[in-house]
């Protein structure tokens, strides 16, 4: 059985030292000496009856069970909302890989398309340059008809 010293008031110090002291004596001999105003026993916590330890035990793990089963159905909820989010993932990449397929197929068509026009092209670009030699050429005659006309014009006039 413990023992705990209670002291009063602040203003009387040396009675609560002078208590202290005598309950140490006191414990070093056979026989102690105990003040039931200054010491106060601590009493040994009473077990409840079984029936109420069975009853709290049964509560408990009701509870337990409660508390396990949501925490279980939420981990199962969470596991089927990713494996649908993987499922609707899965159908996009399906989605995109034909759509890549698709781009695919036309970027090859349209480089045959423009290989077989290339010759055309190659066509269309010496035509162009002829064109841009035959202007050159006008602008030359269309300078050399006008000094023509010009001389002609002074000789005329003498």
């Amino acid at each position: 059985m413990r023992t705990y010293s209670r002291t009063g008031s602040s203003a009387e110090p040396s009675m609560a030292a002078a208590a202290a002291a005598e309950s140490v004596l006191a414990s070093q001999r056979e026989e102690p000496v105990r003040d039931d105003a200054a010491v106060e026993t601590a009493e040994e916590a009473k077990e409840p009856a079984e029936a109420d330890i069975t009853e709290l035990c049964r509560d408990m793990f009701s509870k337990m069970a409660t508390y396990l089963t949501g925490e279980l159905t939420a981990t199962s909820e969470d596991y089927k909302l990713l494996e649908n989010m993987n499922k609707l993932t899965s159908l996009k990449y399906l989605e995109m890989k034909d759509i890549a397929i698709n781009i695919s197929r036309n970027l090859k068509d349209l480089n045959q398309k423009y290989a077989e026009l290339q010759p055309y092209l190659d066509q269309i670009n010496v035509i162009e340059e002829q064109v841009a030699a035959l202007e050159q050429a006008a602008y030359k005659l269309d300078a050399y008809s006008k000094k023509l006309e010009a001389k002609y014009k002074k000789l005329e006039k003498r």
